[in-house]
């Protein structure tokens, strides 16, 4: 540190590093640890640092990055949607259902993305900004899910009637993207989610993983 640095913010920069380089977050001890300062100015910086969005904790106390580091640059957000559209515009065509990419926001899921198919007579209307709370609706669940790290689940998780009356869905969560937690689904209007559905949204959130990173 020179005279010319804040050492508060230097601290604070790294707080942003170091939980954008999990994917699981880290506690205040854990923070307190890698920085070699103690957990009252661990405390201080995270209570900072979620007034202004860039940090978010989850009910077990876990801190990750939040969106608010996404609305740092106004080209970020739209980046984000513009590397997942090609592969949300191509689950959307092949299943003829309404394909989406949902992060979370807090304790919310917003969707950030949405592609509707073009050759259907008809489909779930759908919008980019929609926000539900993260037990409800295919997309949520699918975060919720990965959380846990069940390993005999088969990657993608299905729902009915959870978001839209009549409607039910499918998602599969973005993996290894750091900083960055969501899935990618469809939403359609069906008694149920054919068997292919889920699978193909599994391999879906798989590509738009591979071009977030």
């Amino acid at each position: 540190m020179t005279a010319e640095t804040s050492q508060t913010l230097d601290r604070g920069l790294r707080v942003l590093k170091l939980l954008a380089d999990t994917d699981h977050g880290l506690t205040v001890t854990e923070l307190s640890n890698k920085l070699g300062v103690n957990r009252t100015v661990v405390y201080r910086l995270l209570a900072t640092l979620e007034q202004h969005a860039l940090v978010r904790r989850d009910l077990g106390g876990r801190a990750r990055v939040g969106l608010g580091v996404l609305r740092l640059g106004r080209q970020v957000h739209p980046l984000v949607r513009e590397a997942a559209l090609p592969a949300l515009r191509s689950l959307a065509e092949d299943i003829g259902a309404t394909a989406h990419l949902t992060l979370v926001d807090g304790a919310d899921a917003l969707t950030v993305a949405v592609v509707e198919p073009t050759w259907t007579d008809y489909h779930v209307a759908y919008r980019a900004g929609f926000r539900h709370s993260l037990d409800r609706g295919a997309a949520g669940r699918a975060i919720l899910t990965a959380r846990q790290k069940t390993h005999d689940h088969p990657g993608y998780t299905l729902t009915r009637g959870g978001g839209e009356a009549g409607a039910c869905g499918a998602a599969a969560p973005l993996v290894g993207v750091s900083g960055v937690e969501g899935s990618v689904g469809v939403v359609m209007l069906s008694d149920a989610v054919p068997e292919r559905v889920g699978p193909r949204v599994l391999d879906a959130a798989r590509e738009v993983a591979d071009a977030l990173r």
